[in-house]
């Protein structure tokens, strides 16, 4: 395993675990929709509760990737989550609201009453996956930073922001704005394909039917042009020499460079528009499979082309030369070989998180089955 290997193995994980999480922002899309697809208590509560047997895995996703990437890609860590911390703030924040909503939403005599905490869910489900598509729209787009590598020997920090406004700057760029859209319609479209397989009411259904049929359009209204502009646009590339240079229509080149993450990309996107297909024109409740593994290959191709084949995958607008790539950001060569060791658990860790699901989920979830449960938000 040579350092080179390491290192894209790691943004193979890294990738890996960012398809995962968009795929588990079912929950924040469907906790949007507990207002507009509840049309009483009882069927919000149905909502939330589906949601809530599985907000931790989106959670622990979040936290793992955060995790990953530090570790191995630690200048990107303290560059972003060091100087862009607005962002990652307010994506925090609205987390850490989801946690306490759940918490707390139905202990008597709480303060905001369990609409006030079910609003708090509806906030984490907007700007949560909006922010997280904004966060990402970066990794294409770039950033305003600058790192000084010899600021080292001085002991100051290595890296600094170019704005004041610290990530919020990212928010006014209209492309990241489509991709933090895109994200969110998705996270709904998922959300509403998610309530449909897991309630067994058979009065929601339409309804869920309907969700997934206006989220989708959308999500495909603004997915598709941002997929169409990612492909037409420039790219930072990075010369044998280490130089960074501008490179026009450089993730088309990606693409063409790399025929199986092209494969992968288009089979996801073709898995997402069958669930699609299974859930609003044959009527099925198991769109949610085929559009989250569609969503998984798709979120992954995406971050493989931002990463792989000399890209710089968090691009400097400040300073060009200061744009990050796997050849300048990861951790030491020993330190990347002894997280390849330990990483193979993870198939282990995987089939843990299999068998959970399928635990939690078998029977759906019904009125009769939430009246009946010791344990229910």
């Amino acid at each position: 395993m040579t350092y080179s290997f390491l290192q894209q193995y790691w943004w193979f994980l890294v990738s890996l675990l960012a398809g995962l999480f968009v795929f588990l922002t079912f929950v924040q899309g469907a906790n949007s929709q507990i207002f507009s697809l509840g049309r009483n208590n009882a069927e919000r509560s149905l909502i939330v509760n589906a949601t809530g047997r599985k907000w931790e895995f989106t959670f622990t996703t979040l936290v793992t990737f955060g995790g990953a990437f530090f570790a191995s890609f630690p200048l990107f860590y303290s560059t972003s989550f060091g100087g862009a911390y607005w962002v990652w703030m307010l994506i925090l924040f609205s987390f850490i609201l989801q946690a306490v909503a759940y918490e707390f939403q139905s202990k008597p005599g709480n303060v905001f009453g369990t609409d006030g905490y079910r609003r708090f869910l509806v906030l984490n489900g907007v700007f949560g996956p909006f922010l997280v598509g904004v966060a990402v729209g970066t990794f294409f787009n770039g950033a305003e930073f600058i790192v000084c590598r010899d600021s080292m020997i001085s002991g100051a920090s290595i890296s600094s922001w170019a704005s004041p406004w610290h990530g919020l700057e990212a928010v006014c760029n209209p492309w990241n704005q489509i991709l933090g859209f895109a994200v969110l319609m998705l996270s709904r479209t998922l959300g509403a394909l998610y309530l449909q397989n897991n309630i067994n009411e058979e009065a929601l259904q339409p309804r869920f039917r309907r969700a997934v049929l206006v989220n989708a359009a959308l999500f495909l209204l603004s997915f598709l042009p941002f997929v169409a502009y990612l492909l037409t646009a420039q790219g930072w590339a990075v010369g044998n020499d280490g130089t960074v240079v501008v490179e026009d229509f450089k993730y088309l080149h990606n693409f063409l460079a790399l025929p199986l993450v092209l494969a992968l990309f288009l089979v996801g996107v073709v898995a997402v528009l069958y669930g699609l297909f299974v859930s609003i024109v044959r009527q099925k409740r198991c769109g949610i499979w085929f559009a989250g593994a569609g969503t998984v290959f798709t979120v992954l191709a995406l971050f493989l082309v931002a990463g792989l084949n000399q890209t710089c995958y968090y691009p400097s607008l400040a300073d060009t030369q200061s744009s990050l790539h796997l050849g300048n950001s990861s951790s030491s060569e020993f330190t990347l070989r002894a997280m390849t060791i330990v990483s193979a658990l993870i198939p282990f860790v995987l089939a843990y998180i299999v068998w959970a699901w399928r635990s939690i989920d078998i029977p759906g979830l019904s009125r009769t089955e939430l009246e009946n449960s010791e344990h229910k938000y």
